[in-house]
C-alpha cells in the first residue's frame, strides 16, 4: 500500500495555509477560504504524485481529520450571498392576475313552464334521480 499524503490546513485570518507532505516532499500554499484551500490541495497532490492512479490524501485541520471534515462540510452547506456588486436589484412584483369569471352552468333540462304555487315563477326543473344498485 502506498504512503498516504497528508494535507494540513491552518486558518490564517481570512485565508488558509495548506501544507502537503508525502512522497518525501513538502509543499505549501495559501488559499482564500477552506473550499478554495481544498481545491488547491487537489492541484498540489496532482503535482506531488502525477503518476499515481489512486492516492490516499488525509485532510487535517490543525492535525484533526474530524475537525477538517466538519469545517469543510459546514462551508459547503452554508448558503453564501453573492458580493454586493453581483446582487440584482429586486424585481418588481407582478400585478395580481384577474380571477376568472365563472361561466354559467348548463342545465340538464329546461324548467317547467307551469307557474309555481304562488303563481309568479315557473317551477324549477325536476331534480335528477339517482339509481341505486339492486
Amino acid at each position: 500500500m502506498a504512503e498516504p499524503i497528508e494535507a494540513n490546513y491552518v486558518p490564517d485570518g481570512d485565508d488558509w495555509t495548506i501544507t502537503i507532505t508525502g512522497r518525501g516532499r513538502t509543499m505549501t500554499a495559501k488559499a482564500p477560504g477552506i473550499i478554495a484551500a481544498r481545491d488547491r490541495t487537489d492541484q498540489l497532490v496532482e503535482e506531488l504524485a502525477p503518476d499515481d492512479k489512486t492516492r490516499t490524501v488525509v485532510h487535517l485541520l490543525n492535525g484533526d481529520a474530524v475537525e477538517f471534515t466538519t469545517a469543510y462540510l459546514t462551508a459547503r452547506m452554508t448558503k453564501t450571498e453573492p458580493p454586493a456588486a453581483e446582487q440584482k436589484a429586486p424585481a418588481e412584483p407582478e400585478p395580481p392576475k384577474p380571477k376568472p369569471t365563472p361561466s354559467p352552468r348548463a342545465r340538464n333540462s329546461a324548467p317547467d313552464d307551469k307557474p309555481s304555487a304562488n303563481g309568479t315563477e315557473p317551477n324549477p326543473a325536476p331534480a335528477a334521480e339517482t339509481a341505486s344498485p339492486t
